[in-house]
């Protein structure tokens, strides 16, 4: 019962956020490819590194920039 009305609220009540979220990815990418430079973003419980040349490296977090 619970599951039925968090699917059709979610749905329609949130659906811009799935929406929005996505966009702000693919934005992300765009920026990145045209600056030369990388998104970093959680992967499998890890955060990554991804190239605009599509190479995806796992981000050491005790590497200082």
């Amino acid at each position: 019962m619970l599951n039925e009305k968090q699917n059709g609220e979610s749905k329609g009540k949130y659906a811009w956020v799935s929406k929005w979220a996505k966009m702000t990815g693919e934005r992300a990418r765009i920026d990145a490819k045209v600056n030369n430079t990388y998104i970093v973003y959680e992967k499998n419980g890890k955060l990554v590194k991804e190239f605009p040349n599509g190479n995806i490296i796992p981000l050491n977090t005790s590497e200082e920039s």
